[in-house]
């Protein structure tokens, strides 16, 4: 495909020196200035292709509105669309996974499209249970959503990814940024022209279709992209399907340029998390219960824009209206028996053995022959000896979230010289609302001999209230002002200011009762201040800063929060107790640089950073289990927790090849004594009984945490038509989450390695394929407890381990064909391009 030339520095602005343009024409090499810029604050940098008339034709130029990474006193991370389409498929996990170090993946669910990605040990997850440490931007605005702060990677539309800024903690993106900030910017018919056909299929029967269309009418830009993927998935019970749809219509004026899009997504996900390693011995594939179905419908409308008050002031902004719609499906085996005091009945189980009769809708209790039992016995006489007292029986726990989200932010960025000194001065405040219906509930059955729920399925509820019927309504409305401030003290030293006041306000509105009632406001200013030193110009830069970041407990939290009245693993509400907010503070330093290569060694670019981090978390909040209880938890500040570590990082560039190795090092501890509930554990103070509790002390790793990692890829042009790649990656394992005290084995280390190619077989025709974990390797993500001498498992009668693994899938092979369609060609251009780079 030919793409317009202000398209192609738009795509590979952000990648230093040479690099591989895939046009009509060939492989060819394409010199460029580096430009290195980015937004650093919540509002998208713009990056718009200007078209002024001339004498001489139609002159064009890119105008970068954004701050110089090297001025940013935190490390950054910028990935292409090129990174994420880097196999031929795009995929932006993907593409965060094997080119940030410091990123890792915990697969809990066991789904490729709903993975929790750790960075610096703090989460960006779809699971309501974790907490969220990271705040996402898409174009500009919010994503972390209004109910759990929870990141739904399966609604980013990946093939319409255009960039993905990653960087440390900074206060300007508000809450959630205890960690750092992942802003996600999508194309538009401005950064990119023409069309795509993308078409995959291959292992797991996962078959997919991409497209997308840019076109540019003088002063109009029209962007559509979308993306069709079904597969089975390579677990039992496990399929998914993707609908992602996006759309942008620009419009560019002489002093700015002005934006509405639309994302839409309907998506079916299937992950069955965790399987105990005895049964993974026998056969990966199996699951422990099923089924875990989630279901998300979403839909967002966005309008923004920049312009230009005076050639030194711009204002930008934008303003969004969405809905997200989410229904979830979760079998379990249920705690439950007959009755003692009258088997005809179902009984739950509490403290001190208690039992607690199971009632329907209209009140009645449950009686044993409404439900659909199966005879584990006749299998094996260890499951009747198991079962003597009825059942196995099964939960069906099903929430439903409605959620309303909207909001807005606006910012003015000021260029003018501060006491004579460059400087460069942001002001903006943002709003983020959102309006929540929620409802969940638990219905009985069977227990199926794969470990499946079977119907009738009762709604029940219990005499002492644990288990019931949730239904509640919230809002949750966040302000803040922020600045940050960059002045040129020298031409080499840049001081930088930062600054945001975040304001969260949170209502909870029980629809049963009264109990989840509740009105919480969170308020706080967070500093932030750094510098950069240029120790050589353009070649190496060294930095270092000091900032805080504060996270409100979200709606779920609060509605979760008490140990007497726990929630299911799948966010049922049941109490309504105050939780304090998180502060983090974290210090940063490292150094970073470019060094060119002569042509007569590889004509290429060395690019290279080296940073040190460590962050406190005062007040944390964590997801952990409750007492005398099974499969339900509750959310509670457990005093201070640290993450600090290493970051290195090379890439190489040249016309011809480019090859790129980073490192990361994350030391995350528990820093305050506190004492958890651990069922299941082997080590607690029951001997693994769900009423068991450990001690943590400070120094104790966090679980689901890995130590080191290190990702390494190369690319090489062999032919103009024909390109190989390679990539790997190592990691060392996580201890088990439910295991604090750090005294069990870890998920295990593991080395994953991948190989792509791909063949131009004519023009605008190229073929590409890619192999997954080529060798097959036997590793886990995720590691928790499972309740193996409550749950019958046929294939493995004797089970005694309930250590359980999410298990990376095996060795997987894909294809594909990529159709790129030119666009209509340009007016004459005689004019060199120039860049003109703001800030």
């Amino acid at each position: 495909m030919r793409v317009l030339r202000g398209s192609l520095i738009a795509s590979v602005a952000l990648l230093p020196g040479q690099v591989m343009a895939q046009g009509a024409g060939g492989g060819q090499a394409v010199t460029l200035e580096e430009i290195s810029v980015v937004s650093n604050t919540p509002v998208a940098a713009s990056r718009r292709v200007v078209a002024t008339p001339t004498a001489s034709g139609l002159r064009e130029t890119v105008v970068l509105d954004g701050i110089d990474r090297n001025k940013l006193p935190q490390n950054t991370s910028v990935l292409t669309a090129n990174d994420v389409s880097r196999v031929g498929f795009p995929s932006t996990v993907r593409a965060l996974d094997e080119r940030i170090g410091s990123i890792s993946i915990n697969n809990a669910q066991g789904n490729p499209f709903q993975p929790t990605i750790t960075y610096r040990g703090f989460e960006a997850s779809p699971l309501g249970g974790s907490p969220q440490g990271v705040a996402v931007y898409l174009n500009g605005a919010r994503f972390n959503t209004s109910f759990g702060d929870t990141v739904q990677w399966d609604l980013i539309p990946d093939i319409a990814v255009d960039r993905i800024e990653l960087e440390g903690s900074n206060p300007a993106f508000g809450l959630n940024a205890l960690g750092g900030a992942l802003a996600v910017s999508l194309k538009n018919g401005f950064t990119y022209q023409g069309t795509e056909i993308n078409a995959l299929g291959g292992s797991f029967g996962r078959g997919a279709i991409a497209f997308q269309h840019g076109q540019r009418i003088d002063n109009i830009g029209l962007y559509v992209a979308g993306t069709k993927l079904g597969e089975e998935g390579w677990r039992r019970h496990s399929p998914s399907r993707l609908n992602q749809i996006y759309a942008d219509l620009g419009v560019q004026g002489e002093k700015g340029e002005f934006h509405f899009n639309v994302i839409g997504a309907s998506n079916s996900l299937t992950g069955n998390g965790t399987a105990p390693v005895e049964l993974l011995k026998v056969d990966r594939s199996d699951v422990f219960t099923y089924p875990d179905q989630t279901k998300n419908d979403f839909l967002r409308f966005q309008l923004s824009g920049t312009y230009d008050v005076t050639p030194t002031i711009s204002v930008q902004g934008n303003a969004y209206y969405g809905l997200f719609r989410q229904r979830t499906a979760n079998g379990d085996a249920a705690d439950v028996e007959n009755c003692e005091a009258d088997d005809d009945f179902v009984c739950s189980e509490g403290a001190d053995d208690n039992q607690f009769f199971l009632r329907d809708r209209t009140g009645n209790p449950v009686r044993a022959d409404r439900l659909r039992t199966f005879n584990f016995g006749a299998v094996n006489p260890v499951f009747a000896d198991r079962f003597d007292e009825g059942g196995p029986y099964a939960f069906l726990n099903q929430t439903r979230t409605d959620t309303d989200n909207f909001g807005a932010t606006v910012q003015t960025v000021i260029r003018e010289p501060l006491f004579g000194l460059p400087n460069r001065f942001v002001l903006g405040g943002s709003y983020d609302g959102g309006r929540t219906r929620f409802g969940a509930d638990n219905s009985i059955g069977g227990l199926t001999l794969d470990r499946g729920f079977s119907p009738p399925g009762i709604v029940v509820s219990s005499d002492d209230g644990i288990i019931t019927p949730v239904s509640v309504r919230t809002s949750n409305d966040y302000g803040g002002i922020y600045f940050t401030n960059n002045t040129d003290l020298t031409e080499r030293l840049t001081l930088t200011l930062q600054g945001r006041f975040n304001m969260a306000k949170i209502v909870l509105r029980d629809q049963i009762g009264t109990a989840l009632n509740g009105d919480h406001y969170y308020e706080r200013f967070n500093p932030g201040i750094g510098a950069t030193y240029k120790i050589i110009p353009d070649y190496l830069v060294a930095y270092g800063g000091y900032t805080e970041a504060n996270r409100a407990p979200t709606p779920a939290e609060l509605s979760c929060a008490d140990p007497l009245a726990p929630c299911s693993l799948t966010n049922f509400f049941v109490g309504d107790p105050p939780l304090k907010q998180v502060v983090a503070r974290t210090v940063e330093a490292g150094v970073r640089g470019r060094i060119p290569q002569p042509d007569d060694i590889f004509g290429g670019i060395l690019s290279w950073k080296a940073g040190f981090f460590s962050t406190r978390n005062d007040d944390d909040i964590l997801f952990v289990p409750a007492p005398d209880t099974i499969g339900r938890a509750y959310f509670r500040n457990v005093g201070s927790t640290k993450r600090q570590g290493v970051e290195a990082s090379l890439f190489y560039n040249t016309p011809r090849w480019n090859a790129f190795i980073d490192y990361a090092f994350v030391d995350a501890t528990f820093e305050s004594p506190v004492e958890l509930a651990a069922p299941g554990n082997p080590f607690n103070s029951e001997g693994g009984d769900e009423g068991g509790v450990v001690l943590v002390r400070p120094g104790n790793r966090l679980p689901g945490v890995a130590p080191h990692q290190l990702k390494v890829g190369v690319q090489y042009q062999v032919t103009p038509e024909w390109r190989i790649g390679a990539l790997a990656r190592f990691a060392t394992g996580k201890f088990l989450v439910g295991d604090p005290t750090n005294q069990n084995k870890t998920t295990g280390d593991y080395a994953v390695f991948g190989f792509n190619t791909s063949y131009r077989i004519a023009p605008n025709i190229e073929l590409y394929g890619f192999v997954e974990n080529a060798f097959n390797a036997r590793y886990a993500t995720f590691g928790t407890f499972s309740p193996v001498d409550e749950v019958p498992i046929v294939r493995v009668p004797n089970a005694t381990s309930n250590r359980s693994l999410a298990p990376g899938a095996p060795v997987a092979a894909f294809g594909g064909l990529r159709i790129l369609f030119e666009p209509p060609p340009p007016a004459p251009i005689v004019e060199p391009l120039p860049l003109v780079r703001k800030g």
